[in-house]
């Protein structure tokens, strides 16, 4: 007698890479689904859009996984606020708040963070929690990617069961490592010296990210700021760069892969990760495995991630924060052990882990739903 067992059959929705060029949730749907692509127990189908997105070009999509999307007369930034139709039944999980409007389909939502609850107002806010709101209501399992984000998720909406909740972490990529002898020339774009420079990653615009203390933590420590990601600067924020710091003494890297962001780590005197509020914060993960000393705050999720490998500061400003640079500089036997503590927190958390748990979540609610 032949056994068949039955494969989830599961819709992925990539809106994601279309309404983002770069990001955390990018990185986080692209580390899925090049796993979920190459997984023989799940029936995978998925919905992809035009997009410029750096971490998508890195994925290979067989077309018989790809269907039809019904709303591609749409322009994207309408798309985005409509939920797609999908044939037959199965899961549904998009990477950014849609459902599907399919009777036979049951949702999964995954909640990154609550930035635009916290820090934005108007029309923008509002329109981000309606369909947030609507996405979380017609689910009937909800990701969130640490323990904070939950809380925040049951602060705003306390009528959700805890039993439909499930926290998955996320990943930090392999690559992230200590170089060894043979490896620790820096590449031709980065102008300054090993040991030398402050490193800032990710978005400078938001102003729960704090970026100007980075560069007050530049001025006040005399060393050079090397920042990564965020977009261009902007004339403005290089004039400000320019007279706060000096002409030659901050960079921007754009566009920069995983093994040139890990050198990048690598030859820094320590990551300057001032936000106050983050869904989960992957660079304190990516700095902490390249063997990068962590100065970050004791907000949010920061120190649920972060565990005792960095310096964690319950109070931001930039004159703790140089502080904190100038006590690495000099007490090398606690830096040694900081970066010791780094190496082991990160071992808690891998991508495969987060896709072999949210895989799990599929296989409940296909088992319980179909």
């Amino acid at each position: 007698m032949t056994i068949t067992i039955k494969k989830p059959k599961i819709y992925i929705d990539n809106i994601i890479f279309s309404l983002q060029k770069s990001g955390g949730i990018s990185v986080v749907w692209y580390e899925i689904l090049q796993r979920l692509l190459t997984d023989p127990e799940i029936d995978l189908h998925m919905i992809d859009l035009p997009n410029q997105n750096i971490f998508r070009k890195n994925l290979t999509i067989p077309s018989k996984v790809l269907c039809e999307n019904n709303l591609s007369g749409y322009p994207l930034n309408v798309q985005r606020y409509l939920n797609p139709k999908t044939d037959g039944k199965g899961i549904f999980h998009s990477s950014y708040y849609r459902t599907s409007s399919s009777g036979n389909f049951v949702n999964i939502t995954t909640v990154h963070d609550f930035t635009y609850e916290y820090f934005r107002a108007g029309i923008p806010r509002l329109i981000h929690q309606f369909q947030k709101s609507q996405a979380i209501k017609n689910s009937k399992k909800i990701i969130c990617v640490s323990q904070n984000t939950k809380t925040d998720l049951m602060r705003f909406f306390p009528s959700i069961s805890q039993e439909n909740i499930k926290v998955i972490y996320n990943g930090v990529d392999l690559v992230y490592r200590p170089l060894e002898k043979d490896e620790t020339e820096l590449f031709q774009i980065c102008p300054f010296s090993s040991g030398e420079y402050l490193l800032y990653v990710g978005d400078r615009k938001s102003s729960y990210k704090n970026f100007a203390l980075a560069v007050k933590t530049s001025k006040q420590t005399n060393r050079p700021l090397m920042m990564v990601g965020g977009g261009p600067l902007s004339e403005k924020e290089n004039q400000v760069l320019v007279n706060v710091l000096g002409k030659n003494r901050f960079k921007i890297l754009l566009g920069i892969n995983n093994e040139q962001l890990n050198r990048i780590y690598n030859h820094a005197l320590c990551l300057i990760y001032p936000s106050l509020y983050e869904g989960f914060g992957i660079p304190v993960l990516e700095a902490q495995r390249a063997g990068c000393p962590v100065i970050t705050t004791n907000k949010s999720s920061i120190p649920e991630v972060a565990g005792s490998g960095a310096i964690l500061l319950d109070e931001i400003t930039g004159n703790q924060l140089a502080d904190a640079v100038k006590f690495l500089e000099d007490n090398s036997e606690f830096t040694a052990n900081l970066i010791q503590k780094g190496y082991q927190n990160a071992e808690r958390f891998s991508w495969d882990k987060c896709c072999l748990e949210t895989k799990q979540v599929y296989k409940e609610v296909y088992e319980e739903y179909f």
